[in-house]
């Protein structure tokens, strides 16, 4: 994968655009050693938010904040999980677009301080965020530690249908927003940069196809180094290491069990 343009799907100074990812949240059981983990792995510094919005913190990487870390709220049944949040300029039209096409919402629109969110379900289960108002810091990195690229695995061209209504992709102007096909993915390119995809799932051992989940990757130098530093710290690896059209990729679990992916451009 070349170091230029597209080997990073953000870069500084490109502005995020109703409809793609805006924002990547963790909540987790132990948010202390979550911001442990990660920030040793990724080499984060956290920034505690108003107490309006509960116990959260921003993850920072040069002074710029690239995600955020919460508990998980009380009486949650599921399992600690990465959520990847799309921007959108009316959350009350596109949770109402959401239900339209059998997803679920499952909590929200909620107000907050600097913005409303919604999180909901897609038809095939895939959990996924809603987010109006200031893009979150998250939108034009191209930096180690940011997330870089955000994948689906699913049935990918009804979930194109699904998100490119609930999203609006069709009426966005194709210069800041754009879908195609490439690479057996559906692609969504924000500013002329590759952001994030839908692919098939692929059968498993079990001879079924993984359960639907927005993956996060997080940019590292070396996807390689950085999987066996995520070991050290107690992370587990769940599949070899591997070269993809989009960079070196290493899938792992957190020490909570929570899924995400470590992405270099060294593959």
């Amino acid at each position: 994968m070349a170091a230029e343009s597209e080997s990073m799907p953000y870069a500084l100074g490109v502005p995020c655009v109703p409809g793609a990812p805006s924002w990547v949240s963790l909540l987790s059981r132990d948010p202390d050693a979550s911001r442990r983990f990660y920030g040793e792995l990724l080499g984060w510094e956290f920034q505690s938010v108003d107490e309006r919005e509960g116990s959260y913190s921003y993850a920072t990487v040069q002074g710029v904040s690239i995600a955020g870390v919460g508990a998980v709220p009380s009486g949650w049944r599921g399992a600690p999980t990465w959520t990847v949040f799309f921007g959108v300029a009316d959350i009350d039209a596109a949770v109402r677009r959401t239900r339209e096409r059998l997803g679920t919402v499952g909590i929200g629109p909620l107000d907050l301080s600097s913005g409303r969110v919604a999180v909901a379900v897609d038809p095939d289960n895939a959990v996924f965020g809603l987010w109006q108002g200031e893009p979150g810091p998250a939108r034009t990195l191209r930096m180690s530690g940011a997330p870089s690229w955000m994948e689906l695995s699913t049935d990918a061209f009804a979930a194109a249908l699904f998100y490119g209504a609930v999203l609006d992709w069709a009426v966005q102007d194709r210069s800041a927003l754009d879908v195609s096909w490439e690479n057996e993915r559906v692609v969504l390119r924000a500013a002329g940069r590759r952001i994030a995809a839908l692919r098939t799932a692929e059968p498993t051992a079990s001879a079924l196809p993984e359960r639907p989940v927005w993956r996060v990757f997080f940019s590292v130098g070396s996807a390689d180094a950085a999987a066996g530093h995520a070991s050290r710290l107690g992370g587990t690896l769940i599949a070899p290491i591997e070269s993809t059209p989009y960079g070196r990729v290493a899938r792992l679990r957190d020490p909570e069990g929570t899924q995400f992916s470590l992405i270099s451009a060294d593959g």
